[in-house]
């Protein structure tokens, strides 16, 4: 009996020894996140790179950990972070704001999304003797931008209403012009037809009716809000109900990640949208509440940190060859995109601060990774390099945003980008 005892104390010592360093070392991780987050508002250096670089160090760099090892789990929560930072932008964002930004969010949206496929695909056909068709479609996977990254990083920065507004949409909307981009190519590779009106109409209808499943979620949700708070344990409801509308949406073949942001828009714009006129919402409705918008800070927070220490961990180092030409390709990027953002943001609404984080906020990340093993499930050529530029790309693009975020305080910063943007560098306020 006793030494039965024994062994079964051994073997429970040997399952939880494991367990408790995991949970040792998630709480001093998420400790570690509420530093860097407030020093990223003392210093400006950005807490996301932080955690990518722990990240990094724990995976490829000492092999402590996989991406293999977190197995299902691991993507669907890097989803389930993307879903939850888009909604809660979304409540963040105000509808007259949106409404004045579309121009601009139009202009950089499809500009840099052209060039920045110009760029990598000129690249890859170059220096990597990728096909052309191979070369083009890894410019369509890296032509957006990370709304996982972009959307924390600005909401810290405490940019311009506009400027933040352009930015949210601009990382959403490249989401969805990646993903049918790729599914056309994939098209066109495989021999079908491709007819580039559907293309576009694809585009226009997942845009459309995802804001609109979006919007009338939001309003189912307005009428039984009040109903759902009379049941205890409920703050988090309106997460689950987020990620029932991006479930609805993706399932009906638009864009989850549209919807989910949508909602959110809608939660609290509902007055603004006129949506209160309408006979069902005519009777006093239950709006979030300033708990729950916490709520759904602290969710973010949470997430994002998990985000992006797995982001970390799941890069793949394939030699200094690829870093460099990434870095290339960043900065042909980069320098496109502060020509585009000079012409776009010439108004004088536009300070000299917010064109010049514009300039560079454009960082990849989720939707890159998971479009970079695509090609090689469907057998393109080229798609080991595909894969292994494309995350070297995250990385550059990621650790390049972080570094010009922290340095931009500084005063031959400031200048230089005052030259390259053609505003002056004055005195300004954020939050206007």
């Amino acid at each position: 009996m006793h030494q039965t005892v024994q062994y079964s104390v051994k073997r429970l010592n040997g399952y939880h020894g494991p367990m408790y360093t995991t949970l040792l070392a998630i709480g001093i991780i998420v400790f570690l996140s509420h530093f860097l987050s407030l020093t990223f508002r003392k210093t400006q250096i950005p807490d996301v790179l932080v955690l990518m670089c722990l990240g990094l160090l724990l995976g490829p760099v000492l092999g402590v950990v996989s991406a293999q090892d977190f197995g299902k789990i691991g993507p669907i929560l890097a989803t389930i972070a993307l879903v939850v930072i888009l909604f809660e932008s979304g409540t963040s964002l105000r509808l007259e704001v949106i409404a004045r930004s579309l121009g601009t969010t139009a202009k950089i949206t499809i500009g840099c999304f052209v060039l920045t496929i110009a760029v990598v695909a000129i690249v890859g056909w170059g220096w990597f003797s990728l096909p052309v068709a191979s070369a083009l479609l890894l410019g369509v996977i890296l032509g957006g931008t990370s709304s996982a990254v972009v959307i924390p990083m600005v909401q810290t920065l405490r940019l311009g209403n506009k400027t933040s507004a352009v930015l949210v949409l601009e990382s959403a909307l490249t989401d969805v012009l990646c993903i049918l981009g790729v599914v056309a190519m994939l098209q066109a590779l495989s021999g079908a037809q491709v007819e580039p009106g559907r293309i576009v109409g694809g585009v226009l209808a997942s845009l459309l009716f995802a804001v609109l499943l979006g919007v009338l979620g939001g309003v189912g949700w307005l009428l039984i809000l009040g109903k759902v708070r009379d049941f205890p344990n409920t703050i988090s409801s309106t997460i689950a109900y987020a990620f029932i509308v991006y479930g609805c949406t993706e399932f009906f073949g638009f864009s989850g990640a549209v919807a989910a942001m949508a909602l959110g828009v809608t939660l609290t714009n509902y007055e603004r949208m006129g949506l209160s006129q309408l006979r069902l919402l005519r009777r006093e409705v239950e709006p979030l509440t300033p708990a729950d918008l916490a709520f759904f800070q602290e969710a973010v927070f949470l997430l994002k940190t998990y985000f992006f220490v797995y982001l970390g961990i799941s890069i793949q180092f394939k030699g200094w060859e690829f870093v460099a030409i990434a870095l290339v390709m960043v900065l042909m990027i980069y320098v496109l995109r502060i020509i585009l953002v000079r012409r776009v943001f010439s108004a004088h609404e536009y300070r000299l601060r917010d064109a010049s984080y514009a300039s560079f906020l454009a960082p990849k990340g989720l939707a890159a990774a998971v479009l970079a093993t695509v090609p090689a499930q469907h057998g393109i050529e080229g798609a080991d390099v595909i894969r292994d530029v494309t995350y070297m790309v995250i990385l550059v693009s990621i650790v390049l945003s972080a570094v010009l975020a922290a340095t931009y305080p500084a005063g031959p910063v400031r200048a230089f980008f005052s030259i390259l943007l053609g505003k002056k560098d004055v005195a300004e306020r954020p939050h206007e």
